[in-house]
């Protein structure tokens, strides 16, 4: 059975990952993912519906899911349910807690007591029945109805922190503004397709058709002083005030270039189209499509809701095929979530390669990597996708960044794993893994990471040179910090670093090549082989780190002269750059010279995690220099933390090996 074992477990991870391919079956009569599909066009990247939901929701209240704790009025929503909600009917949307506050200054400013933050259940069973399902005793997640009395308070208040220079603005006034801004983004979805008090926005754009004709003439009579109907010409300045006001507020672009019209970036908001109304004397048709999907929606028709439905997929396709084949294959990638299911992959390698060393050293490290593989193939898949999609390189943004350098690491942990096969190279990727996915998902709470960039980074050329070759870099510095933490762990709470190789352990390392096995039989004579295939994992990653570093480094001050006019300028993110090659350059140096043995390899490999971590986010933080994305409040305490951690861990290390459990006989 042990035999047979890692093979199965390798089947239903790919059986895992492959049911996430499987197209989602609608809960309701309403073709909701048929209206997920539907394209429309938002800063400047054409992206499907349920994107536009996914991505929303995320910067409202950092999830996906829409829900409340209460077990006495549950409400669970998946995205595109929401935002068909928020389109059509925006007065039950109003009530949903999809805007997050976690600052008790902001919540008392728009007039949230203690008392409203507490979840409020039916009885004593079902307060314990959600205190055991995690559910948590307070509430940070508020409607717009909620808020709504406030709004012009924190409008004023918002307006005052906005006249504050960035780098010098309190916690408050960066927790106020973006609040502010979360709510300007509901509003903005509101107002996208439907003015949000009207009651049937489809049966007033017929009235509003019929009255076109004779409220132009009324108009142009006016103009020139001629007798006109004043109430036509009231009603048509009623509506345009409307329309005007869709126009300013609507963010979603959803209505297609006209016949004939090549380019797909000519996409209108609805108020935008509804203002070409007047000259056209004619209601576009896309509008009166939606305005018909949200009577539907409303009155429960999901047959005519169905039917529209596949109607706009049918013209956009005829149209706009490359965009609708992107827009589908977006749409699938959402509900695969390849990144998340990765994520989950990456824990079980870890415990699996944590437990390997304890108990069944052969299978569970055979399973280990199996499932790692499995996650390094969902991870590449997506990453390829999103290539895909948004026709550019790997690594565009921070975001992708995080993803890429998850993914190199984990890349070399596998090599590592197949050479060695020891389980060290999996839990390292485990770990690795994990964390980045960790760090890209919260970064992911921005907005959509697959948006247009801005005119200096849009080179393809040096995006696929310089920013993936110094993100390898940064890949290997990390894993070389990792790998170091694994060798101090295990140093000090157990004896595997002082064990030698068993003879299957030399068995393995044969099979890989006769160096290995050799290299392997001689090590069983010594007492710290396991310690000293550590030490050479992290010396081969290190020097792998800093010639990718260095080149990395030299490309970008390249690029920096063709977009800047200069090759250096000590810019933060430049001096961050640099500061990883030299460390690195250190550590060879050090080593080479015999100022460090082994230990000191591993401590000065940890403080690499801290050297990378600043250059790659520190620096951005600073609100200076051309690298400058802003001051990130959850970021800058998660650096904290993670430096703080690495450095008790450099002290760890700093203890005579008498203590170290794996050398107290040594």
């Amino acid at each position: 059975m042990k035999k047979f074992l890692p093979l199965i477990v390798f089947a239903v991870g790919l059986l895992y990952l492959g049911s996430a391919l499987i197209p989602p079956k609608n809960k309701t009569e309403f073709d909701l993912t048929g209206f997920g599909r539907v394209p429309v066009l938002v800063n400047g990247r054409i992206k499907p519906l349920d994107t536009v939901a996914r991505t929303s929701l995320l910067v409202l209240q950092n999830r996906q899911r829409v829900s409340t704790p209460e077990i006495s009025e549950p409400l669970v929503a998946t995205p595109i349910e929401w935002l068909a909600d928020v389109l059509f009917a925006p007065a039950k949307a109003d009530t949903y807690p999809t805007i997050k506050i976690d600052s008790p200054e902001v919540l008392s400013l728009v007039g949230i007591t203690e008392e409203d933050t507490r979840i409020k259940y039916e009885s004593t069973a079902k307060s314990i029945l959600a205190v055991l399902d995690f559910i948590p005793k307070t509430r940070s997640r508020f409607s717009y109805h909620q808020l709504r009395p406030k709004l012009e308070e924190l409008d004023r208040q918002a307006r005052l922190a906005d006249g504050v220079d960035a780098q010098l603005r309190s916690a408050f006034q960066r927790q106020l503004l973006n609040v502010r801004n979360h709510i300007m983004l509901y509003l903005q979805l509101k107002t996208a397709v439907q003015v949000p008090d009207s009651p049937d926005f489809a049966q007033e754009l017929v009235i509003f058709e019929q009255a076109l004709p004779t409220g132009i003439r009324a108009i142009l009579a006016k103009k020139d002083n001629q007798p006109h109907d004043e109430a036509a010409v009231k009603a048509m300045k009623e509506m345009a005030d409307r329309f005007t006001y869709m126009e300013q507020m609507g963010n979603l672009r959803l209505v297609p270039p006209d016949a004939g019209d090549p380019n797909p970036e000519h996409w209108r908001s609805a108020g935008t189209a509804l203002m070409e109304s007047f000259g056209t004397t004619k209601i576009n048709a896309t509008i009166m499509n939606y305005a018909r999907l949200g009577a539907a929606w409303r009155s429960g028709d999901a047959t005519t809701f169905n039917r529209i439905v596949g109607e706009m997929h049918e013209q956009l396709t005829a149209r706009f095929p490359a965009e609708i084949k992107k827009s589908d294959v977006e749409l699938r990638f959402n509900y695969a979530e390849p990144f998340y299911r990765s994520m989950t992959l990456y824990v079980w390698v870890f415990l699996l390669a944590i437990f390997s060393w304890l108990k069944w050293p052969q299978t569970l490290s055979r399973i280990a990597f199996w499932l790692l593989l499995i996650a390094f193939i969902a991870t590449t898949a997506g990453i390829i996708t999103r290539m895909w999609i948004g026709d550019r390189p790997p690594v565009t943004n921070l975001y992708s960044s995080a993803l890429f350098v998850g993914w190199g690491a984990v890349g070399l942990c596998l090599i590592l794993e197949r050479t060695f096969r020891n389980g060290v190279g999996s839990a390292a990727a485990g770990i690795v893994g994990f964390v980045a996915l960790l760090i890209a998902h919260h970064l992911s709470l921005s907005g959509d990471t697959m948006e247009m960039m801005s005119a200096v980074l849009d080179t393809n050329i040096w995006l696929a040179t310089h920013v993936v070759v110094v993100t390898l870099g940064y890949a290997a510095t990390f894993l070389a910090g990792f790998l170091a933490l694994i060798y101090i762990f295990l140093g000090l709470f157990s004896t595997w670093l002082s064990k030698a190789p068993t003879e299957t352990d030399v068995a393995n390392f044969a099979h890989v090549s006769p160096i290995a096995g050799a290299a392997a039989a001689i090590g069983r004579k010594g007492a710290e082989t396991n310690a000293k295939m550590l030490e050479n994992m992290v010396y081969g990653i290190v020097c792998f780190a800093t010639l990718f570093s260095l080149i990395g480094t030299v490309l970008g001050g390249i690029w920096a002269d063709q977009s800047w006019g200069r090759f250096w300028g000590w810019d933060p993110k430049e001096n961050g750059a640099l500061i990883i090659v030299i460390w690195n350059a250190i550590i060879l140096h050090v080593r080479a010279g015999g100022m460090i043995k082994q230990r000191g390899l591993m401590v000065m490999a940890v403080f690499g995690n801290i050297v990378t971590s600043w250059s790659w986010f520190g620096t951005n933080m600073l609100g200076v220099g051309l690298h400058s994305y802003g001051f990130m409040d959850a970021a800058f305490y998660a650096l904290i933390y993670f430096v703080a951690g690495n450095l008790l861990v450099m002290a760890l290390a700093s203890m005579p090996l008498e203590k170290w459990k794996s050398f107290k006989a040594v």
